[in-house]
């Protein structure tokens, strides 16, 4: 955990407050000393780092909040729509018509699925968020952005298994 912590601040050492909110505020924030709390803390920081770029890169590609969240479930590589819809606060409603502007646009198809034009967007909005949040895993390093996967990947295969997250939290649903 130590070990983690020390790469993963590291990895901040770079981290642009530059149109980032969400992570600027949490690097106001103290590091705490114990080394699972200093790893949260860094692991926090590198999430809102990401997270602020991949927000400009949504507003960027003209999606609102709806219409990113039921593209990314769309992909099936995130929360299911039942689960986003009911930690985020979108009604039934405000669903179908994200949906419905999105299928407008030639991005959805009627079934739900992206459409290859949706796709690319998607692809390209993952391209774009990997570029404003390459900085702080270059000034790691490969062999450092290595051993932090390998450490933060037993963690989270750990917690998989003592049932942490729920079994239907991840895919189309």
């Amino acid at each position: 955990m130590a070990e983690a912590a020390e790469l993963a601040l590291r990895a901040t050492e770079v981290c642009s407050r530059a149109a980032r909110p969400l992570y600027a505020a949490h690097a106001d924030l103290p590091v705490p000393d114990a080394p699972h709390l200093a790893f949260w803390h860094a692991a926090t920081l590198l999430r809102e780092h990401r997270g602020d770029g991949h927000l400009m890169a949504l507003v960027g590609a003209g999606l609102d909040p709806v219409e990113a969240l039921v593209s990314h479930t769309a992909t099936g590589r995130g929360m299911n729509p039942d689960w986003v819809r009911s930690t985020r606060g979108w009604t039934d409603a405000d669903w179908a018509a994200g949906q419905e502007r999105l299928r407008e646009r030639g991005l959805l198809a009627a079934d739900g699925e992206l459409t290859e034009a949706g796709a690319a967007l998607r692809a390209g909005l993952e391209d774009e968020t990997d570029r404003l949040d390459a900085a702080p895993y270059e000034h790691l390093g490969a062999v450092g952005v290595a051993r932090l996967t390998e450490l933060a990947g037993g963690f989270a295969k750990a917690l998989a298994a003592a049932g942490a997250f729920p079994a239907d939290l991840m895919g189309k649903g």
